[in-house]
């Protein structure tokens, strides 16, 4: 097997693409399109974003210290992204989208209320790192859509149609292919080869039966 060497890049593929909508007091909210997020911490929950300084929903992000990431699934891929190649100081990207504010819980700007889950959340730090600035933020809420939860109440991946981000396309994600420790998970509910009793099915007892018959008559034959 052969490789070839590139020069360093981003190839951490796939990723979310979310909408992080932001807003300042007595201005439209913004919604900006955001590939390099991620999970930061569990224990406080912590995401990140990473924003360029001439996006104009980072100087909101940077003086109000909030944002929330709505989660994307195939329906918003459009809207999705559209408000990542248009910018927030030409347009209202809520009304071009046709996307409906949702007022959050935790923090004074909006979540999108067509978004499956909204991730409500304030800055804590922001590390500037080059082309752009990642803002590292404790998460203060977690807004999800009824109608994407299963009967037992977990989000269902499938209901909600959620996508990636891959070198410049989006995919809609796949079928499910096992869950967190299942390759190291006792296999429950098989017998071995040795132990599992055969199973007969109603021709094979019937053939078994008539056998039996015959070998008394056979039998009786034998005597007379």
């Amino acid at each position: 097997m052969s490789k070839q060497i590139w020069q360093p890049g981003n190839m951490l593929y796939p990723i979310p693409a979310v909408m992080v909508s932001c807003g300042r007091e007595g201005e439209k909210p913004n919604i900006v399109t955001v590939a390099w997020a991620g999970n930061v911490c569990s224990s406080p929950a912590c995401v990140s974003i990473s924003v360029r300084k001439e996006r104009y929903s980072y100087d909101i992000i940077c003086e109000t210290g909030e944002f929330v990431i709505n989660l994307t699934n195939k329906a918003l891929t459009y809207a999705t992204d559209w408000c990542g190649v248009r910018s927030g100081r030409d347009y209202d990207k809520f009304k071009e989208m046709k996307l409906t504010p949702s007022k959050s819980n935790k923090v004074s700007c909006p979540g999108i209320e067509e978004s499956p889950v909204n991730i409500e959340c304030k800055v804590i730090q922001r590390i500037p790192l080059g082309t752009h600035d990642m803002f590292i933020a404790e998460v203060q809420c977690v807004d999800v859509d009824e109608k994407y939860l299963d009967e037992k109440g977990r989000f269902d991946m499938k209901k909600a149609d959620l996508v990636a981000y891959s070198h410049g396309e989006y995919f809609a994600l796949g079928k499910k292919l096992g869950k967190f420790g299942y390759s190291v998970a006792k296999k429950q509910g098989k017998k071995s080869a040795k132990t599992a009793k055969p199973v007969k099915s109603a021709k094979s007892e019937k053939m078994a039966k008539s056998t039996k018959t015959n070998k008394k008559v056979k039998s009786k034959k034998n005597k007379k």
